[in-house]
């Protein structure tokens, strides 16, 4: 029986130096989707995906646009070898949720390379001009972790996964929130090595600038479900489409409740990450245990990918 598929794409911080080169010196498709994303955008993405160093790759400017470019050659890969396979729903972890609406069509690649580039370049000005972090709330109860966020006056960024939260904020506030932790039972609060408060109010800037890019961008009816980082649905209409996007960049990344939306409402039973790594499997595997997912970003698990989804599309 076929399964029901649904396509994951990674967000910021899954990037690794040498995502795509392999993939890219294997399949023509690959490279060249990394050569038209390095001539539209001016100077070689390739390059600082393939060789690195990490400390350019780590930029927001660069790893949003690499792991852009790297999610959809994966996604060409694919449909190269298997045909154009059903795909129920798609849906991105943050920066991903732009790679998801470019694999259902409701923009082209290089409409989504530029906004994603954009985007990038937007929130790493809005670091520069702040002084914000985040930090990771592990084993804890969600309904405590918004009392702690209210408390220090912090941003509720992340619903990874049941137990994994994400607060963004001033640093002192942030400070602040991880001293609660304990009071309120949280087990852990890490803080997070990031270069500012993503998914906060500190982004208001790079949400206003990319408001209006979005403004100028003539979206189309997405060709499966794409679902919403803030709202955890499915958006289909132009107009939520771009508010969604907008939004996002300081609003609250829903993951637990989108990926049970498409488990439970859209019915998909195989998921497929397409991203380096498998950090989003990590969390499906924590949101709903038992969840098929398959992760694919390099030729090996492409291979072991492919011998699987012969026998289930």
């Amino acid at each position: 029986m076929a399964k029901s598929i649904a396509l994951l794409f990674s967000g910021q911080g899954a990037q690794q130096v040498g995502m795509g080169k392999d993939l890219s010196q294997q399949f023509a498709v690959a490279a060249n989707r990394f050569a038209a994303a390095d001539t539209a955008l001016g100077y070689s993405i390739s390059q600082i995906a393939f060789d690195g160093p990490i400390e350019e790759l780590t930029k927001t400017s660069c790893c949003q646009v690499a792991l852009y470019v790297h999610g959809i050659a994966v996604l060409e890969i694919l449909r190269e070898q298997l045909g154009n396979f059903q795909v129920v729903a798609a849906a991105g972890l943050s920066l991903g949720e732009f790679t998801a609406h470019a694999a259902a069509g409701t923009f082209d690649f290089l409409t989504g390379l530029r906004l994603v580039a954009n985007r990038g370049r937007y929130m790493e000005q809005a670091c520069d001009t702040t002084s914000g972090t985040m930090a990771a709330f592990i084993g804890g109860d969600e309904s405590n972790v918004r009392r702690i966020a209210q408390e220090a006056d912090v941003d509720l960024a992340n619903v990874n996964s049941p137990g994994q939260i994400v607060l963004s904020g001033a640093v002192e506030n942030v400070r602040q929130a991880i001293e609660l932790a304990k009071q309120y039972g949280i087990r852990r609060a890490v803080p997070l090595n990031v270069a500012g408060a993503f998914h906060s109010r500190l982004m208001r800037s790079a949400e206003e600038k990319l408001r209006s890019d979005l403004a100028t961008v003539s979206v189309s009816k997405p060709g499966i479900k794409v679902v919403a980082n803030v709202t955890a649905e499915a958006v289909s209409e132009e107009s939520d489409i771009l508010e969604s996007l907008a939004k996002q960049v300081t609003g609250t990344v829903r993951w637990t409740e989108g990926v049970e939306y498409m488990i439970d409402q859209l019915g998909c039973d195989l998921f497929l990450e397409l991203g380096p790594g498998q950090v989003l499997a990590g969390l499906v595997g924590r949101i709903r245990k038992g969840t098929e997912i398959v992760s694919i970003g390099d030729c090996s698990t492409l291979e072991a990918a492919i011998a699987k989804l012969r026998g289930a599309i």
